[in-house]
């Protein structure tokens, strides 16, 4: 008998890429292609969603061809996905009505200002569990539904469909216009601001808020289900998964237990605690979110911290200062002074996400004298998301009553021992890095692997996990606290930055 494959469809936010791994969660082959980023006015950054399918259409086959695989030997498709970046399409057509607008967009700014206004404001973070705020969906259907002339007519009448790109790609891949399935799963569904995160379901309340006709939505369901077959593309394979990325990472790295964690380090970074079966209402400026739910069973939740730059810094410090020629350099770099010298960097960039989620906060440095060199700087960009970490787990040990014992690492910057021996030293926890590093493709792909009984059971993914690299705390505990007490000084001179307009 042939041998089988599953196959993961990680649809990021500047590529999209696909991986064929075999039963001991191997990456067999791999293919990638980048899509075009939109920037047509301050704060918008748009994809063209067109372009992002005809980019699977053309990697899918690539990756089969590669690997020397044949379509009768995949057992089925995964999909992880760009959260909150929304898309409405004609159902007649498969057309979008306009490109999608990016999970990092803030034109709804005004818009959510004017929701959070109003009386009943603050029911929506009691039903979803999240925020008000520019970073999720519901504001940016709204805006559409307003800005497009009679949107809001067709969206009624069930003739335009609105989903986040997993939607999207379900859709044409089974059928398009002829057919195409209209779902999502319950952790893309709980990034929109419009489901009970109880009930699992599209709340009419938090509909009426937002303005949005539920003729539009997406069926709910599971995140680990056999969806329906691909009719083209991988014509004749099983769809049996589909997460947002964040959650795929923390399945990928098999936290399945409550107390579970883990962080990718990437552009931004999100981590994600597992907190079980019930949701944890945060109190500490988290996110209360589904973590995933497999067939049947109860959802699992999870309380999550995105961070907005962490990567992105490193990318500032060589681009716009032109202190390094490539991103690796900077652990060189940091490497020729023994500390910060007394500099801290808090990169608020377009604001602070979580804990603060403060919109007016502008980055800064300080600490500045005339013994800083370029050395302590590097190491100031590195502390910076370490410090940005403890501040996150300090919260999530507040809201889960649990504490943090070790942290599951993943993402390009993990690459860096010093900054991963920065953030075990600051959290006081060993930090681990698995074998393999795709943790988000492998997520999908465990996910739906497990639907078509590819894999016998959670257990039986954890086996897979193996550890690559580890790092232990070694930092004096005084020096930890009066350090991490700096930070937040540091971070307190980002506040009230950017003025309202009179």
């Amino acid at each position: 008998m042939a041998t089988r494959y599953v196959m993961s469809i990680d649809q990021g936010t500047t590529s999209t890429r696909c991986i064929i791994f075999d039963q001991q969660g191997r990456l067999v082959s791999v293919t990638q292609r980048e899509h075009r980023q939109h920037f047509p006015q301050p704060g918008w950054v748009e994809h063209d969603a067109v372009e992002i399918w005809r980019n699977l259409e053309r990697i899918a086959p690539e990756a089969l061809k590669q690997a020397g695989v044949g379509l009768e030997q995949v057992a089925a498709i995964g999909i992880a996905n760009q959260r909150e970046t929304t898309l409405v399409w004609d159902r007649h057509t498969g057309a979008p009505l306009r490109r999608a607008i990016v999970w990092q967009d803030t034109r709804t700014t005004a818009l959510v200002d004017e929701l959070a206004a109003r009386p009943e404001a603050s029911m929506v973070q009691k039903r979803c569990g999240l925020p008000l705020a520019t970073y999720f969906s519901a504001p940016r259907i709204r805006w559409l539904l307003d800005d497009v002339p009679g949107l809001r007519e067709r969206a009624e009448r069930g003739e335009v469909l609105f989903g986040t790109m997993e939607s999207w790609l379900i859709w044409n891949l089974t059928g398009g216009p002829d057919g195409g399935l209209h779902l999502t799963d319950v952790t893309n569904a709980s990034r929109t601001l419009l489901m009970d995160l109880t009930t699992l379901e599209w709340d009419d309340d938090l509909l009426d808020f937002f303005g949005v006709p539920r003729a539009m939505l997406p069926q709910i369901r599971p995140s680990t289900e056999t969806y329906g077959v691909a009719r083209t593309v991988l014509p004749g394979v099983r769809i049996g998964a589909a997460l947002g990325d964040q959650q795929a990472a923390l399945f990928g790295q098999t936290c399945f237990a409550p107390g579970e964690a883990k962080c990718t380090y990437g552009t931004g970074s999100f981590l994600l605690l597992n907190t079980g079966k019930d949701p944890v209402r945060s109190t500490h400026g988290l996110l209360t979110t589904v973590g995933y739910q497999v067939g049947a069973e109860p959802a699992v939740y999870a309380l999550e911290a995105p961070i907005a730059v962490t990567g992105a810094l490193v990318q500032w410090f060589r681009d716009g200062l032109g202190l390094i020629n490539s991103a690796p350099e900077i652990e060189t770099l940091a490497k020729t002074v023994d500390d910060n010298g007394g500099c801290y960097i808090v990169p608020a960039f377009a604001g602070l996400f979580a804990p603060h989620w403060r919109s007016e906060a502008r980055g800064v440095i300080v600490g500045l004298t005339s013994y800083i060199t370029k050395g302590h700087l590097a190491r100031a960009v590195l502390e910076a998301t370490a410090w940005q970490t403890r501040e996150v787990v300090d919260a999530m040990n507040a809201d889960s009553g649990l504490d943090l014992r070790v942290l599951k690492v993943d993402g390009g910057m993990t690459a860096d021992n010093l900054l991963m021996q920065c953030i075990a030293d600051v959290l006081d926890v060993p930090v681990v890095r698995p074998m393999v590093a795709e943790t988000v493709s492998l997520g999908a792909a465990y996910a739906a692997g497990l639907a078509v009984g590819y894999w016998p059971d959670l257990e039986g993914l954890r086996r897979n996990w193996h550890r690559a690299a580890q790092w232990l705390p070694s930092m004096d505990p005084a020096r930890r606290e009066s350090e991490y007490d700096n930070w937040r000084r540091a971070v307190e001179r980002t506040f009230g930055w950017l003025q309202p307009r009179r």
